[in-house]
C-alpha cells in the first residue's frame, strides 16, 4: 500500500502549529466541520428531519466503522463513550470468585475500573500484567493468561507510549483458555490496520473523536456473533424496533430487540448533527485506508525518534505504533515544559512521566523542525 501525500489542506492547521497531540484529540476535517455547520443549520427547522433517512444514516456510520474493522454493521453500535461500552462488555462476560481480569500496567482508566468493580462484586480479582523491560507486551501478557483467566481487557498499543502487543497471538491464547477478550481500539483504529476476523474479541470499544476524527461523545462498539443477543446498559424504543413503529398508535411494548449489535445502542442514537460529522469523518478515514495511514507515519515517527535520540531522549523498548510514542529522561519534566512548547508552536501532552508525541497525515517538514527547535532546551538533564 502506497503511502499517502501531506493531506494538511484537509486540515485547518496554521503553518505555525506543529500539532502532535492526536493521541489526547484530532482537530476535525474541514469536511467534518463543514458537515456539522449543514447540520446545525438544518436542526434550527426540525419539521424538515426525515427519520428514515436519519437511521439510514445510522447504519452508513455503522458499516463505515466496520469496514475500518473488518466487520459488517450489524455488528457494529453507536454509544457516547468508549466507558460505555465497556461497561456493555462488563455486564455480558461472565466472572466468577476467585477467577482473574488481566489488563496492563498504567492502562488506561475507562478499561480498568470497570474490571475492578466487577471483580470486587463477584470476589474475583483483576492482574496487573509488570511493563516489560524489553518493551515486549505480548510476552508478557501470555504468562499471565491461564486456566484461571476469565477474561481479558487490553489495548492493540499502549495509550501512554505506542507500545504494542500482538492482540492475534493474545486472543489464540485467550481462547484456548476459555477466556475472554476485551479490546479498547481507541489508539489505534483509523491510524493502522485491524481485523477482528483475525483477533476475534468477544467485544471491542472504541471512543471515535480520535484517530477516527469524529465529534466527541461518539464511540463505536463491536460484538462478536455469539455475543450479540446480550443485555444493553438501557432501553428505548430505538432499540425496540416492534415498540418504536407503534409509537404513532397503539403502543405496543415488545422487548424484541433491533437485530445484531444494535440492541447495544445508546439512546439518542440518531443525533442529526454528530451522525452527519460522523460520517464524513470515517469516509475520509476510509477513503485514505489505515494501511496507508500506518505507511505514511512510519517515516514520520522515524524521524521523530531519530530527533528524540540525537537530544539525549530515552525512547520506549519493543515495537512502537508509527502513530504514537513517548520519550523522557531520567529526570522529571520540568515545570512548564507543556505550555512552553506551546510558545513555540509544538503541541504534546505529558503522559506517565514520558512526553507523548502522536503525528498525523499532515506533519511537515517544517513541523519536524519546529519540534526539534522546541525539543532541543525543553527537558534538560
Amino acid at each position: 500500500m502506497a503511502a499517502l501525500g501531506n493531506q494538511r489542506h484537509l486540515f485547518d492547521i496554521p503553518e505555525n502549529v506543529a500539532w502532535f497531540n492526536c493521541a489526547a484529540r484530532t482537530p476535525f476535517l474541514k469536511s467534518v466541520a463543514a458537515a456539522g455547520e449543514k447540520a446545525m443549520a438544518a436542526r434550527l427547522n426540525p419539521w424538515t428531519w426525515d427519520g428514515a433517512a436519519l437511521e439510514a444514516q445510522s447504519d452508513r456510520v455503522r458499516g463505515l466503522f466496520g469496514e475500518l474493522i473488518g466487520a459488517d454493521a450489524d455488528a457494529i453500535a453507536i454509544q457516547p463513550a468508549a466507558s460505555y461500552g465497556l461497561a456493555v462488555a462488563a455486564r455480558n462476560l461472565p466472572l466468577a470468585a476467585g477467577q482473574s481480569v488481566v489488563v496492563i500496567e498504567d492502562q488506561f482508566p475507562s478499561n480498568v475500573f470497570i474490571w475492578m468493580e466487577k471483580a470486587a462484586d463477584v470476589g474475583a480479582h483483576v492482574v496487573t500484567v509488570p511493563r516489560p523491560t524489553d518493551g515486549d507486551w505480548t510476552a508478557a501478557v501470555l504468562d499471565h493468561v491461564d486456566g484461571n483467566t476469565a477474561i481479558a481487557a487490553l489495548p492493540p498499543c499502549h495509550w501512554a507510549d505506542g507500545t504494542v502487543l500482538n492482540l492475534e497471538a493474545i486472543g489464540t491464547a485467550c481462547r484456548n483458555q476459555g477466556a475472554a477478550l476485551v479490546v479498547d481500539v481507541t489508539q489505534w483504529v483509523g491510524a493502522a490496520p485491524f481485523d477482528v476476523t483475525k483477533v476475534q474479541p468477544d467485544f471491542l470499544v472504541s471512543a471515535a473523536y480520535k484517530w477516527q476524527l469524529c465529534p466527541n461523545g461518539m464511540s463505536f462498539f463491536y460484538a462478536a456473533p455469539d455475543r450479540r443477543d446480550g443485555r444493553p446498559m438501557e432501553h428505548h424504543d430505538y432499540n425496540h424496533p416492534v415498540t418504536g413503529a407503534s409509537i404513532e398508535g397503539s403502543l405496543v411494548y415488545d422487548p424484541a430487540y433491533s437485530k445484531g449489535a444494535r440492541r447495544f445502542d445508546v439512546g439518542q442514537t440518531f443525533d442529526p448533527v454528530k451522525l452527519a460529522m460522523a460520517e464524513a469523518a470515517l469516509k475520509q478515514v476510509a477513503a485514505w485506508t489505515p494501511d496507508a495511514t500506518a505507511q505514511t507515519l512510519t517515516p514520520i515517527m522515524a524521524r521523530i525518534l531519530e530527533i528524540a535520540d540525537d537530544l539525549g531522549f530515552d525512547t520506549p523498548a519493543g515495537s512502537g505504533a508509527a502513530h504514537i510514542t513517548s520519550i523522557s529522561k531520567a529526570s522529571p519534566p520540568p515545570p512548564g515544559m507543556i505550555a512552553g512548547l506551546a510558545a513555540k508552536g509544538v503541541h504534546a501532552s505529558l503522559r506517565c512521566g514520558g512526553l507523548r508525541l502522536a503525528p498525523h497525515v499532515y506533519v511537515s517538514d517544517d513541523d519536524i523542525a519546529r519540534l526539534r527547535a522546541a525539543l532541543t532546551d525543553a527537558w534538560p538533564g
